[in-house]
C-alpha cells in the first residue's frame, strides 16, 4: 500500500500507526484521520482526500470514532473499514444515570488542563483531569489564563505545582500571542494536543490565539460567579499555526471518573507511598489502628483535604467501574443470546 509519508506525519502519523499496516487487512486502503465527529458524519482529513465520511456504528461507544482516530477508509466512497489501535484515549461516564463510556478524544500527545486566575480555579477540579491524563499516558500541562487580570497570579501556580511532583504549569494571558507562545514546545508540526476545562476559563479565546483565526466563539463570564457560558458545543480539531493539532472539548461540568485508578494513584503518590507503610493492607485510612495516612496527617506530612480528596476519587472510580463492568457483562451474556438464537433461525431455514 502506497501512502503518501510527508503528509501524514503532518496529520500526527507516526511508526506506531504504520506498524499496523504490516499486520495484514489494509491493502487498499487509505489512512485518514478524524478532525470532528457530527451527528451522523465524521470529519476526516489524508493526504488525498478530506471531508465527510459516514460514521463506523458499533454497539460498543469504545469502538466508535472519535476526535483524532485514524480511520482506514476505502474506494471512491471513502468507506470507513476499521479503526486503528490508539496510542491514548480520553474517555469518562457519560453525563446523566447511565452507565455508558464516552469517549473524547483519542491519539493525544499533550493534555492541556485550562483554568484561569479567578474563582473557577478548583483543585479538586484539576485533579480529575490530571488523573485522566495519568491514566491515559499523556503529558498534562496545567495551563493558567487571565494572568491579566490577576493582582498576583504567583499563589495559582504554587497551588497548581504542588499538586504532582514535576508538574509542568505556565500562566498567560489567552488573548496574547507572545504570552501563549511558552505552549510552543507541545504544539509542534504532527503533535496533538487537548483543552479541557470548565466554561469560561477561555479554552476558546486560546484556540483563536494559536490557531491565527477566530475557529471559535467566544463569550464573556458572569461578573457575580467568574463562570462563563459554553461557547463550544462538539468536539473538533484545529490545525495550529506552529503546525501541530489542537483539539478542543466542550465544557465538561460533570466529570465522572471510571477505570482510572491507576492515573489517581500516580495523582496522588504521596498518599500511596504513605499507605504501604499502614499495619492492614486493606486498611480505609479512617480510625483503623496503625494507620500510617492517619498519623501522616497528625504529624503535618498530608494535608487531611488532600486525603479527603483522594478517598472522594477512589471511592467514585470504584463505583463508576463497577456499574460500567456490570453493564459490558450484561452485554456479553446478551450477544451470546442474540447470536444462539440466529444460529437456531439460520438452521431452520437451512436444514
Amino acid at each position: 500500500m502506497t501512502t503518501d509519508m510527508t503528509g501524514l506525519a503532518a496529520l500526527g502519523w507516526s511508526n506506531f500507526f504504520q506498524a499496523q499496516l504490516a499486520v495484514g487487512g489494509a491493502e487498499g486502503l487509505m489512512p485518514a484521520r478524524v478532525l470532528a465527529v457530527h451527528r451522523n458524519a465524521l470529519e476526516v482529513a489524508s493526504p488525498g482526500f478530506s471531508g465527510r465520511i459516514l460514521p463506523l456504528v458499533d454497539e460498543d461507544p469504545e469502538k466508535e470514532a472519535t476526535v483524532g482516530d485514524w480511520l482506514l477508509i476505502e474506494g471512491p466512497g471513502h468507506a470507513p473499514r476499521r479503526i486503528l489501535e490508539r496510542k491514548s484515549v480520553f474517555k469518562r461516564r457519560a453525563a446523566g444515570t447511565g452507565r455508558r463510556v464516552q469517549l473524547i478524544a483519542a491519539n493525544v500527545d499533550t493534555l492541556l488542563i485550562v483554568t484561569s486566575c479567578n474563582q473557577d480555579f478548583n483543585v479538586a477540579r484539576l485533579e480529575r483531569y490530571l488523573a485522566l491524563a495519568r491514566e491515559a499516558a499523556v503529558t498534562p500541562v496545567i495551563v493558567i489564563t487571565k494572568a491579566d487580570l490577576a493582582e498576583d497570579p504567583s499563589p495559582y501556580v504554587r497551588a497548581a505545582q504542588k499538586l504532582m511532583p514535576g508538574l509542568l504549569v505556565e500562566c498567560l494571558d489567552a488573548r496574547d500571542p507572545t504570552s501563549a507562545a511558552v505552549l510552543a514546545p507541545w504544539c509542534a508540526v504532527g503533535q496533538t494536543v487537548a483543552l479541557v476545562g470548565s466554561s469560561g476559563v477561555g479554552k476558546s479565546t486560546l484556540v483563536n490565539t494559536l490557531t491565527g483565526v477566530e475557529a471559535l466563539a467566544t463569550a464573556a463570564i458572569r461578573e457575580d460567579d467568574g463562570r462563563g457560558r459554553h461557547t463550544t458545543t462538539g468536539r473538533s480539531m484545529h490545525r495550529l499555526a506552529s503546525g501541530g493539532w489542537l483539539l478542543d472539548t466542550p465544557g465538561m461540568r460533570e466529570l465522572q471518573l471510571a477505570d482510572v485508578g491507576e492515573g489517581i494513584e500516580d495523582v496522588f503518590a504521596d498518599i500511596v507511598a504513605i499507605a504501604a507503610r499502614c499495619r492492614f493492607h486493606d486498611c480505609r485510612h479512617h480510625g483503623e489502628p496503625g494507620c500510617a495516612v492517619e498519623a501522616a496527617v497528625a504529624d503535618g506530612t498530608l494535608e487531611p483535604e488532600r486525603v479527603a480528596r483522594f478517598a472522594k476519587l477512589m471511592a467514585e472510580d470504584a463505583r463508576n467501574s463497577e456499574a460500567l463492568h456490570e453493564r459490558h457483562a450484561r452485554e456479553r451474556v446478551f450477544g451470546r443470546m442474540v447470536r444462539g438464537i440466529n444460529k437456531e433461525k439460520r438452521a431452520r431455514w437451512n436444514p
